[in-house]
């Protein structure tokens, strides 16, 4: 569960330190005091998108941190091993930060993160319902969306989607062969000449440095031989072979050296030096014996380099990338040798439509009972909202031709009244009725979540009086399973929480801050006496709140 939220210069939040509890806690105040920028706020540690404007004017940066109880779910603790995210205490961390440009930071228990990262962490540890959730259950993907959530099949209709987009693609390269035989035809052919061309000139990407250095010494070779035998001649013949002076220096520097002993360093650099010119005569005799000026192995190196120079210029590219360009050739020739085959296209492509088939019919299968659950379980919940006689049906309506979400649209129907006919929710709910009836589905998928915290802002809009009284109820109940907070404007609401803040605006050194007041008992009976008596709050109205929170549940 959430156990504490730290904001600093959020919006009109200058510095709040929260510290939450367990259960059903109710987040109330007027209009415009910034109920929702505490959610904002979550849902901004949680990897919203952020935006230089969530920045407290005059500051340079707002800074958000919330701290969860682990829950004890096996694939979160397996993903933050993933992650490499150390764990003390059994304590979530998560911290973001966001500058006055909009660029921002985050860290889960210390540690960098991405926005990803956290939006992944964020999905185990809450479950934030907006003002506008019931509006969303109108649109066809949202409702196939919750379904899929609630029974737990997101993987295997992302497999679904998977194995339709490659059917799909099957089809459209056996429709495009058929359509362009003749064009892939002269490619291929022209391929072919391509791959053959670079075939017989056999060229690899080492062989052209071999090449150019073999080239070089076999075009020098004359002056090559002329200059090893100048440096041999120096050596070892000449008037002054240094070899021998070197040898005769070092021989007399050591008999000098008998005398004084200072001499000894100069002595054996010179013995050295001789050592190191015998080597390079001996060297320099065996390089110049080895070098041989060969004509006509010159013009078959030359004639070598123009081939392979001759091939890549004419396929635009350097020489040394033409091994690598016949390999892409190669693989293009392939390629288009298998799209000008219409049995192996059309056999790829009823591959991939028996892979769809199946893994669409799987999908199918796990939601109908799924479908019929949540149907019977909204219709009971109905009854208890004031729609006494009304339905409601999950619809899986039969596509046959497939589609990338399965071989059903899904689609939430629903009859209000006893003598009216099922009809779509988007075309048949009036306002209150979406509100209790998206209500009631919220909450009932929510308890076969595994999320520990659930957070409601403003789902109650539309309804009141006797129905605010039960949704209150509702709400405590899932309070008793799992954390709950809800941003509300009924009293009713309000008075069924456990615990409950209020949320105010006030000026500042002549600045508009929001600040929340946890409310004791006393307090509470003022705030729900605010709720329900307007502008002046009676003796009246005050026993009215207090009876009201009397009746909360146990």
């Amino acid at each position: 569960m959430l156990r504490r939220l730290s904001i600093q210069d959020f919006v009109i939040v200058d510095t709040l330190e929260l510290d939450f509890s367990a259960g059903f806690g109710a987040l109330t105040g007027e209009t415009g005091a910034g109920k929702s920028i505490l959610l904002d706020a979550l849902g901004l540690v949680m990897g919203d998108r952020a935006e230089s404007g969530v920045v407290r004017s005059g500051q340079k940066r707002a800074d958000i941190s919330a701290e969860f109880d682990l829950p004890d779910i096996p694939e979160l603790r397996s993903w933050l091993d993933e992650q490499m995210i150390d764990i003390d205490d059994d304590v979530l961390l998560l911290r973001r930060a966001v500058d006055a440009s909009g660029r921002s930071k985050a860290w889960i228990n210390g540690a960098a993160a991405t926005l990803s990262q956290l939006r992944e962490v964020g999905e185990w540890l809450a479950d934030i319902h907006g003002q506008h959730a019931h509006h969303a259950l109108l649109r066809g993907d949202a409702q196939r969306a919750l379904i899929d959530r609630y029974a737990g099949l997101e993987s295997l209709a992302a497999d679904v989607s998977d194995a339709w987009r490659v059917w799909q693609g099957a089809l459209k390269a056996l429709q495009q062969a058929a359509a362009d035989a003749e064009g892939l035809q002269r490619e291929r052919e022209l391929l072919g000449w391509q791959v053959k061309e670079l075939d017989e000139l056999a060229f690899t990407a080492s062989e052209w440095e071999t090449l150019n250095q073999d080239h070089a010494r076999l075009s020098h070779a004359a002056g090559l031989i002329e200059g090893a035998s100048m440096a041999i001649d120096a050596l070892e013949e000449g008037e002054a072979p240094v070899v021998s002076s070197l040898e005769r220096l070092a021989a007399r520097l050591a008999e000098l050296a008998e005398i004084d002993g200072a001499l000894s360093e100069a002595q054996d650099m010179l013995n050295n030096a001789a050592i190191q010119a015998d080597e390079a005569l001996h060297a320099l005799r065996s390089y110049r014996d080895r070098v041989d000026v060969d004509p006509a192995q010159l013009a078959e190196l030359e004639a070598r380099l123009g081939a392979v120079t001759d091939v890549a210029r004419k396929h635009h590219v350097p020489p040394e990338e033409l091994e690598a360009l016949h390999q892409r050739l190669l693989s293009q020739l392939d390629a288009l040798s298998e799209a000008g085959d219409p049995a192996k296209l059309e056999a790829r492509a009823v591959e991939a439509e028996s892979a769809y088939r199946s893994l669409a019919k799987g999908l199918s299968e796990a939601r109908a009972p799924i479908a019929a659950q949540l149907s019977e379980q909204v219709t009971a919940a109905m009854q208890t909202l004031s729609m006494n006689g009304g339905r409601f049906e999950v619809a899986l309506v039969p596509e046959p031709e497939g589609s990338a979400h399965g071989d059903e649209r899904v689609e939430f129907l629903v009859a209000a009244n006893p003598s009216q006919p099922l009809k779509p929710l988007a075309k048949t709910a009036s306002g209150g009725e979406l509100s209790r009836i998206g209500l009631a589905i919220q909450v009932i998928t929510s308890r076969a979540s595994a999320t520990p915290t659930m957070i409601f802002d403003e789902v109650d809009v539309g309804i009141g009086g006797r129905v605010a009284e039960i949704v209150g109820r509702m709400l405590h109940a899932l309070g008793q399973q799992r954390q709950v907070m809800c941003v509300t404007h009924l009293p009713q609401v309000a008075a069924c929480a456990d615990w409950q803040w209020s949320i105010a605006k006030s000026e500042v050194a002549g600045e508009t801050l929001s600040q929340v007041t946890p409310l004791d008992d006393k307090a509470r009976i003022d705030e729900i006496a605010r709720m329900l008596g307007g502008v002046e709050i009676t003796e009246t109205t005050r026993q009215h709140a207090a009876e009201m929170l009397g009746r909360q549940p146990a």
